[in-house]
């Protein structure tokens, strides 16, 4: 058997001496310490044995090399080792048991009944939302001990029990690999207000965010302000930044917000603010709830009937309406899948079918999402603001596995005329698009804007310029196809405010163009052969032969002659040629964009 000889790593004092001669130790006992500078430093074993002699007693000064004590080694076996000491260190240490339980107050499990109650309306907890987003143990979260800021009016095991995290639960995570952010009002919590410490909350995460121009996710559910957190330092609380922070950025990386149940006030001018919101059936969206209302001395209302989806969807405000929050969470991740990779593997349909879906007859409607479900790769098409402006469709897709944001007119709506609503819309996707990096694929088909004095009325002159300045200032690569008609400045602002502004301008076999419709154009610009015309029939003749003169001048062909547009493709080949003129353009440095419209 071997003797060994522990020494004094340093100059002190020794403290506590825990063996004597003759105990069993093991190795990483700890016998003895040293007090040195203030600092207690434990002294342990390298070997398991026995103790043969203790140099030293406690109080005793001792420099480093002294020998503090002998053991004997000897190799026991841990059952044998367990009965001469007659011990088993295995009870948890006290801070990391009352770190345990702390932590256990935070989750769900803590609240059973608040947990039944969500799940008997369909619902999820705000943490089972995170998770079914976030990829698996990827989340890390940030402030999850806080409570209400109520300490003077409230036990604080009250608050533990029962503001958990303060009604926000948020942090960092990935989704499908990619780094995100998340934030999720509580409902369970205080209705989901915004208290005083989960705005501090936010405003630590959002300075981190903006730090790592991280993508943000917002479950907002809830109201605004909460007056019951008088442990708060001032009047008003109008000096928080949280509302300023999230809103810078804007155009920064992509911002998702989801709705659901009742969102009101703080909580929707932050769902205001995002890129896309994805809202349920059951969402209630206003910028003021039941309470404000009546304070208001506008009369007492349900929180029902303010906001439904219905009226939501229908004037732009939900880009995306979803069945529950189980749906909302898959598009989340479908739609920042958009984002995560520039290209990724997959999948082409049949692109010969392209050749069938504009009709032969000129005045045939066609459905125009068949065409973008059939140029996009399978299952890649996710359209937003689908409720809102029906003359301009606006979709997310890949095309040969890039991501690409696609526009294009509806003929199925005003013949596919652009009116207000639809400029507003165009406007703000090209924003979308250019903010973070997506290319744009425009498939125009119009008359033109929309024309009227009814029209007029809603300010169409600075709606309709909003998409010149827009796509003006858009740095991203830009395709346009032609499918059918290209008629005066609704075509050009189709192409991005001229066909030779962008990168390329292509049209089928089936493109028509002029600077007008070209039987109103025949009419105006021919006025006065017409009229000099001797009868009824020799002037409706005429104008037969004038107008079929235009078609076959400003026919695909005859425009690609003049090198007005650049090519004419067959319809089979139209994604093929998307991606070889997107590839050209990849290097291209992205956009100055500093935020993007609300609007």
């Amino acid at each position: 058997m071997e003797r060994f000889a522990l020494h004094s790593p340093m100059l002190g004092t020794v403290a506590t001496v825990s063996v004597a001669p003759g105990d069993v130790v093991s190795a990483g006992d700890e016998i003895l310490v040293i007090e040195s500078m203030k600092m207690e430093h434990p002294v342990r074993v390298h070997v398991s044995g026995v103790v043969g002699t203790v140099s030293v007693v406690v109080g005793q000064t001792v420099n480093e090399g002294d020998e503090l004590v002998s053991i004997t080694a000897v190799d026991f076996e841990e059952a044998e080792l367990v009965e001469r000491v007659g011990r088993v260190d295995s009870a948890e240490r006290e801070d990391l048991a009352r770190y345990r339980e702390r932590r256990r107050l935070v989750g769900d499990e803590a609240r059973p009944e608040a947990v039944d109650k969500r799940h008997a309306m369909g619902r999820r907890t705000a943490r089972e939302n995170i998770a079914a987003l976030v990829d698996d143990g990827s989340f890390v979260e940030y402030g999850a001990f806080a409570v209400a800021a109520q300490r003077s009016r409230r036990e604080e095991a009250d608050l533990i029990a029962n503001t958990p995290a303060d009604g926000l639960v948020c942090g960092l995570a990935t989704v499908n690999g990619m780094e995100i952010a998340v934030l999720a009002y509580d409902y369970t919590v205080l209705a989901g207000t915004q208290g005083f410490v989960n705005h501090r909350k936010t405003d630590r995460l959002l300075e981190v965010v903006r730090r790592n121009r991280l993508p943000v996710v917002l479950f907002a559910e809830g109201g605004g302000g909460r007056p019951g957190d008088v442990d708060a330092p001032g009047v008003a609380g109008l000096d928080v930044m949280s509302f300023a922070s999230f809103a810078a950025l804007s155009g920064v990386a992509p911002l998702v917000g989801i709705a659901s149940g009742y969102c009101f006030a703080g909580n929707a001018a932050l769902l205001g603010c995002c890129d896309v919101i994805i809202a349920t059936e059951d969402a209630n969206i206003g910028m003021a709830g039941p309470a404000m209302i009546e304070g208001g001395g506008l009369g007492v209302v349900s929180p029902r009937e303010i906001g439904p989806i219905d009226d939501q969807e229908r004037n732009g405000v939900v880009d995306i309406r979803v069945a529950d929050e189980f749906a909302a969470v898959d598009v989340a991740r479908r739609y920042l899948s958009f984002f995560a990779n520039a290209e990724v593997a997959s999948q082409r349909g049949d692109d010969e079918r392209l050749r069938t879906l504009v009709p032969e007859s000129r005045t045939r409607v066609y459905e125009v999402r068949a065409v973008i479900e059939a140029l996009a790769d399978v299952d890649s098409v996710l359209e937003l603001r689908r409720g809102f402006g029906a003359g301009v469709v606006t979709a997310l897709a890949r095309i040969h596995g890039r991501s690409v944001g696609i526009i294009a007119n509806n003929p199925g709506h005003l013949g596919g005329a652009i009116d207000r609503d639809g400029a507003d819309k165009m406007a703000r996707f090209i924003q979308l698009c250019d903010a973070h990096g997506l290319p744009i694929v425009s498939l125009c088909d119009t008359p033109g804007f929309m024309v009227g004095v009814e029209a007029e009325r809603n300010a169409q002159v600075r709606h309709f310029a909003r998409i010149f300045v827009t796509a003006a200032s858009a740095a991203v690569p830009w395709v346009t196809v032609v499918l059918r008609k290209g008629y005066g400045l609704g075509a050009q602002a189709m192409a991005g405010g001229s066909f030779h502004a962008k990168d390329l301008v292509v049209s089928w076999p089936t493109g028509e163009f002029g600077g007008m419709g070209l039987e109103g154009a025949v009419r105006l610009g021919f006025r006065i052969e017409l009229a000099a015309a001797s009868s009824d029939e020799e002037r409706q003749a005429l104008e037969d032969r004038l107008i079929r003169a235009a078609y076959e001048r400003g026919g695909a062909l005859s425009m690609a002659s003049h090198v007005e547009i650049d090519d004419v493709i067959d319809p089979a080949d139209t994604a093929a040629v998307i991606d070889r003129v997107l590839r050209a353009a990849a290097g291209r440095a992205r956009s100055r964009r500093t935020m993007i419209d609300t609007w």
